[in-house]
């Protein structure tokens, strides 16, 4: 019988989305609030009669767990359970393991929700859990998630449609929807890091 409801989140895709709409890293004011995330699972867990569950993949840099530890420790604090890895190298990505836990834990699904935009990894397997029946959400911002948005089997939600999830609304600038004096486009990396490889 299926008995969870699931969110996943791809906390280092999710950063870049954000990061990238920002121009930057976020402050506070832009910081998504995990207690409005975990509400919004809850009550989406609601609908199914199933049992809400959150977790939050993500990698910790070489002499990064400083740095990390306050907003682990906090969102394991509101509900959410966590995966570290450490960042080693370009492969040592968390993907394949939100893919591996999505696996092991089909058979209870009631429904999932993947936070992330990366349609090249995820994409497939979520169509094919969506055509077994269970419903499928992306979460993310509609400017990165054209593949989920045009997929006729999932869901989308854009993150800053959850009420209370930013204390202001985003700076977003889209091409579909430019402001008559026209707006600028910030870059999603640093010019520099060309340099860096």
């Amino acid at each position: 019988m299926s008995s969870k409801y699931a969110l996943i989140w791809d906390a280092p895709n999710m950063d870049m989305g954000l990061g990238a709409i920002l121009g930057g890293r976020p402050t506070a004011a832009y910081r998504p609030r995990f207690d409005a995330i975990g509400r919004w699972v809850v009550l989406n867990a609601q609908d199914f009669g199933a049992e809400p569950q959150a977790s939050v993949f993500t990698n910790v840099t070489p002499g990064g767990a400083d740095v990390i530890r306050p907003w682990v420790e906090a969102i394991r604090n509101v509900g959410f359970s966590v995966f570290a890895k450490p960042k080693t190298d370009e492969d040592s990505d968390v993907d394949p393991d939100m893919i591996e836990y999505i696996l092991d834990n089909r058979d209870d699904l009631a429904g999932l929700i993947v936070a992330s935009a990366d349609g090249q990894n995820f994409q497939p397997l979520l169509e094919e859990l969506a055509g077994e029946g269970i419903p499928v959400t992306v979460l993310g911002f509609h400017e990165h998630v054209s593949w989920a948005i045009a997929s006729e089997s999932l869901e989308f939600v854009d993150l800053e449609d959850i009420p209370g999830v930013f204390r202001d609304p985003l700076p977003r600038v889209s091409l579909d929807a430019l402001p008559p004096e026209g707006a600028w486009l910030q870059p999603f990396r640093s010019l520099s890091a060309l340099l860096e490889h």
